[in-house]
């Protein structure tokens, strides 16, 4: 008993002293009301929690009280959001229910709880997941309060995964990665987009993560004295200029340094730029143009710039509100250094995005960026037929890290995501547009509709009231707005002509005495149609013949009853945690063991994904597919992501029970200096003679001095594989040896 209560008593003193330095987070104003409210939150969360713990063994209510200090401090955000934060689970996961909240709190704060609300799990949905993620986004274009605090939310889980089991971090890092990520970079908060990726890195490939982390701390000390070296020339000049400035450099995040040793094929010690010098200027919004080219003339006055590398955001801001003036120049010891110049406003906008853009909207000239955007968003939603696979889908394309920026005839400037096609800016213009386009020609020349338009193209688009959206729209259109608004014309045009099928269904019914309502689910159910409106179009264009097809059933009550139910479809399998085991399945010698759900895999029909190959020994998980059984991916699997992200329910943790004689095929991508005959025979001693291992396949080719090529291995693990990869990577003529995803 005394244990409990000296538990008891630490919780208390734990508690208090996170509601204290959530109090000393908010920097917005308060008024009476405003304290009383958080107050209030604070008592009622802390009672409706009470009773729950968290996995790491701590009190739930300090998740709240920390996600609501995250709203205040890192992302800005005032008293209201604050509150909300401090409720968003209570609905959810306690007795406490929204009427209660509305009247404690009142409707906005109702309202904005209840969109943070997960819908109930029992619902009815093929991704319970996008349906959730579609009520969270669904709610940007009202409060986007909703979103934010949902993003402080999933950084507070993702700051303490530690305590979850393997394979609901590498669900819960695949979701981030796929839209809670690039959410965040197109709400412009830096700073938060950087921890996701660096969060979600350090769990699906540690190994990386850590190597980097202890390079990076390991060179801190000579990087600062470069920093030093680089800045001290420039501060007597900017000096000069009389304006308060702060000059600092900042290290890249682990995340963009693994990106670029991946997509560079450069080893860490090789990359120059691992940080960038920064200098801020303190000015008022009138004079923050001239002075930010004032001090890029002393940067590149003092050290060489690389032309091609300069970049302007602040005359053209990214759709995402960031303006900053990038260039990179060559510092001491010929090193490449980027370095960004902006005002303090431009500082805070670039780090906390959204949140910090209400402080100055209409300080700048430009148009309201999140305002176009929301209106993109606005145009998605309004689409009723979509389902919320397809809602993702369209949304994610219109969180785009690239932009391409076109003009109108008459010189206006429309922004579109990069790749985005000639028709999605006819869609952009006006839905109107889009349907009846008939041509579109760029820069006075006649292009199809799926050409993929550049920087600076003056587009016009000719229309016709005959025209309308096909089939082969889709494969043409990538921006979520034209997406779905082709979907919906296409929708609506098959609900037109299938009035015709839903006639003469009716007439059959009728005849025959059959509740229609009951007959046509029936009918939709027997047949796999994914709405009414495929029965009825597939019976107007006469794929489906009734008198044949009613052959089948026999009338009983007004209701059609099957009579050969072995001629049903197959049904989608059970969710993951209902498989049934195929107890009959035979074994045999030579497979490889592993532990699906914590039970030997043998029982289930599993079989290994083509798309990332796994070998024994790497970090893999189980996806519940629709037909083909269970498939065995890699965590880092190029699909992992979109599977996790979209199906967690049909994910289900698998690893490795027990070495065997089993070999698995590995795919290696290997460069070097093509020095003339004889490399095919060096790699090939190499693998074969020295290691023993057999090679699958081998494909290479070689041109002015340079080799590529691509070899398969038959391996027995991720060791054996791993010292094949260093063994190459030892052999003088080898320049890179990367495993292919």
């Amino acid at each position: 008993m005394p244990e409990v209560l000296i538990q008891k008593e630490e919780d208390k003193r734990l508690i208090q002293r996170a509601y204290r330095q959530l109090l000393r987070s908010i920097k917005s104003p308060m008024d009476p009301d405003d304290r009383r409210n958080i107050r209030m939150a604070y008592e009622l969360a802390v009672e409706a929690h009470s009773k729950q713990r968290r996995k790491s063994g701590e009190p739930y209510i300090l998740h709240p009280i920390e996600v609501a200090r995250i709203c205040a401090e890192e992302i800005g955000l005032g008293p209201t959001a604050v509150v909300c934060a401090l409720l968003h689970d209570v609905v959810e996961d306690t007795e406490v229910s929204l009427v209660d909240i509305r009247q404690k709190f009142g409707e906005r704060i109702a309202k904005i709880v209840d969109g943070l609300t997960k819908l109930d799990s029992s619902f009815n949905s093929e991704s319970p997941q996008a349906e959730n993620f579609k009520k969270v986004l669904s709610t940007l274009v009202e409060d986007v309060r909703v979103v934010l605090i949902k993003m402080a939310d999933r950084l507070h889980n993702m700051r303490t995964l530690g305590s979850m089991p393997r394979h609901k971090q590498l669900k819960i890092a695949a979701e981030t990665t796929y839209i809670y990520s690039p959410l965040a970079h197109r709400l412009g908060l830096y700073a938060i987009k950087t921890e996701y990726q660096d969060l979600c890195m350090k769990i699906t490939d540690p190994d990386a993560y850590f190597e980097i982390a202890r390079k990076l701390q390991e060179t801190k000390r000579d990087r600062t004295r470069y920093i030093n070296e680089f800045i001290k020339p420039l501060t007597r000049q900017l000096d000069e200029i009389n304006v308060p400035y702060r000059i600092f450099g900042r290290p890249k995040s682990i995340y963009s340094i693994w990106n670029k040793i991946k997509t560079k094929k450069v080893p860490f010690e090789e990359i120059y730029d691992l940080f960038a010098v920064r200098i801020v200027v303190d000015i008022e919004p009138y004079r923050e143009k001239p002075i930010c080219w004032q001090v890029y003339s002393i940067v590149t006055d003092v050290h060489k710039p690389i032309p091609e590398r300069l970049k302007d955001w602040i005359t053209t801001p990214k759709s995402n509100g960031y303006e900053s003036l990038h260039t990179t120049v060559v510092g001491p010891k010929g090193r490449y250094v980027e370095v960004q110049i902006r005002s303090e406003r431009m500082d805070e906008i670039a780090e906390r995005g959204f949140a910090a853009h209400w402080k100055y909207k209409g300080s700048s000239n430009q148009p309201d960026v999140y305002e176009v955007w929301l209106d993109s968003v606005r145009d998605i939603l309004e689409n009723p037929n979509s389902d919320a696979l397809e809602f993702l889908s369209d949304f994610k394309t219109n969180l785009f890290n690239e932009e391409v920026y076109v003009y109108t005839p008459r010189g206006d400037m429309k922004i579109l995501p990069k790749g985005a096609t000639a028709l999605d800016f006819a869609f952009s213009i006006h839905t109107d547009i889009g349907y009846h386009c008939t041509a579109v020609k760029v820069n006075n020349k006649l292009v199809p509709m799926g050409y993929k338009i550049k920087n600076g193209d003056q587009i016009s688009v000719t229309t016709s009231k005959n025209q309308k959206p096909n089939e082969s729209w889709l494969k043409m259109a990538v921006t979520g707005k034209a997406r779905s608004k082709i979907r919906s014309a296409m929708k609506e045009e098959r609900r037109q002509q299938g009035e015709l099928g839903k006639e003469a269904l009716e007439r059959k019914f009728r005849n025959l005495k059959i509740d229609f309502e009951s007959g046509v689910e029936t009918l939709v159910r027997y047949f796999d149609f994914s709405s009414r409106i495929d029965l009825f179009y597939a019976l107007a264009k006469e794929h489906l013949h009734l008198h044949e097809e009613l052959k089948h059933f026999r009338v009983e009550g007004g209701k059609l009853i099957e009579i050969e139910p072995e001629k049903r479809p197959v049904e989608e399998p059970a969710p993951a945690d209902k498989v049934v085991p195929k107890r009959t399945r035979k074994k045999f010698t030579g497979r490889p063991r592993l532990l699906v759900g914590g039970e030997p895999a043998d029982q289930y029909n599993y079989s290994f994904a083509s798309c990332c190959n796994p070998v024994q020994g790497d970090d893999i998980f189980a996806y519940l597919t629709a037909t083909a059984g269970l498939k065995i991916h890699r965590a880092s699997c190029p699909n992992a992501t979109h599977l996790m992200a979209n199906f967690g329910y049909r994910i289900m943790k698998a690893e490795w029970l027990e070495t065997t004689d089993t070999t698995f095929v590995a795919d290696l991508k290997v460069t070097g200096i093509d020095n003339g005959p004889g490399i095919i025979e060096r790699l090939t001693h190499e693998i074969s003679t020295n290691l023993g291992v057999n090679i699958r396949s081998f494909n290479i080719w070689g041109d002015e001095g340079y080799f590529e090529g691509k070899i398969s291995l038959l391996v027995a693990n991720t060791d054996q594989l791993n010292l094949a990869i260093r063994q190459l990577q030892n052999l003088e003529i080898v320049s890179t040896v990367t495993r292919i995803e």
